[in-house]
Parts: structure tokens; C-alpha cells; sequence
């Protein structure tokens, strides 16, 4: 059964979707591939849901600064290729960044830079799987469902001494 739960977080609202298997999206409210508010099951008071009520706890946590690692079972649908550039992006440690080169490049096929920055701006578990950690080649920031302002804050919660600057040429 699909349910979810709305609450608040230094960046906005934050949607964390269950399905039967677990975690299956956080999205933020001005998210870019948001589905219609029908399709994400009922709405549930906050800790109702053991996956929904540790979605919300770890991500204060995390917005703390108290948590760099998530433990909760994910369970996002999408393609292989997909599945297999989420897992990726679960390895980039907290406030360290690649590149969607060094991401396909880790995946086994540098040329890909493109597809894997597709299947990353289709990660449907924002800030629980860390896309916000993959920059352009050049550092700059680019891509972000979410948008780059907070693609920004995320980054400089990590690691508060990260600051973008444009690239110079």
C-alpha cells in the first residue's frame, strides 16, 4: 500500500512516500517530477508508519547535523540502469562531490556522463540518496529537481566550508 506524510524541513515541506517494500520517495514541494498529490496514497498522521516516522526523525537528524548516513530500507521504482545510479550515488560520501563523468566512470562507462546525470535527476529519494552531491566537471552546480538554491544549502550543510563559485571559463 502506497501512503505518505507531510513535514517541514529547513529547506520546505519534504513528502516522504512508503510503498510496501519501503522509502520509495521524498520529494520537496517544488519538486520537478512531483506526481499528482492522488497518487501518493493517503496522507498519515506523523509516526503512523515505522518507515514514514524514521523518513522524518533521520532527516532531522540529518538537517542537525547529527546524521550522515541514512538507515532506513529503500525501495524507489525505476529502471536498472537507474536502480544501478542510485546505488551509486549512495556511495558518495557525506559532503564530498563527483562528478556525472566520475559517476559513469564508476559505473564502468565514462561516455555515459549524460544517461547517469538522466537516471540521477530521476532519483526519486531526494537527500536520502545524495544526487545533490554530483556536480558539473567544471564544480559547477547544475541539475537539481529541487532546485539550485537548494542543491546549494544542502551542499554547504555538509560541508560548511564548500562554497560555488562559477567556473572561470
Amino acid at each position: 500500500m502506497v501512503q505518505h506524510i507531510i513535514f517541514d524541513s529547513p529547506i520546505g515541506p519534504l513528502t516522504a512516500v512508503e510503498n510496501d517494500a519501503g522509502l520509495a520517495a521524498v520529494y520537496m514541494a517544488v519538486h520537478k517530477r512531483r506526481p499528482a498529490e492522488e497518487t501518493l496514497g493517503p496522507l498519515l498522521a506523523a509516526g503512523v508508519s515505522p518507515v514514514l516516522a524514521a523518513a522524518q526523525e533521520q532527516l532531522g537528524e540529518y538537517f542537525a547535523g547529527q546524521l550522515r548516513e541514512f538507515s532506513i530500507p529503500l525501495a524507489p521504482a525505476g529502471s536498472e540502469f537507474q536502480q544501478r545510479v542510485w546505488s551509486a550515488l549512495r556511495d558518495i560520501p557525506y559532503g564530498e562531490l563527483r562528478s556525472y563523468g566520475e559517476l559513469a566512470a564508476t559505473l564502468g562507462d565514462p561516455s555515459m556522463a549524460q544517461a547517469v546525470g538522466s537516471a540521477n535527476g530521476r532519483n526519486p529519494i531526494s537527500i536520502i540518496v545524495p544526487c545533490h552531491r554530483v556536480v558539473g566537471a567544471d564544480g559547477s552546480l547544475v541539475g537539481y529537481a529541487g532546485g539550485l538554491e537548494r542543491k546549494q544549502f544542502l551542499l554547504e550543510l555538509e560541508n560548511p566550508s564548500w562554497t560555488h563559485t562559477e567556473a572561470l571559463f
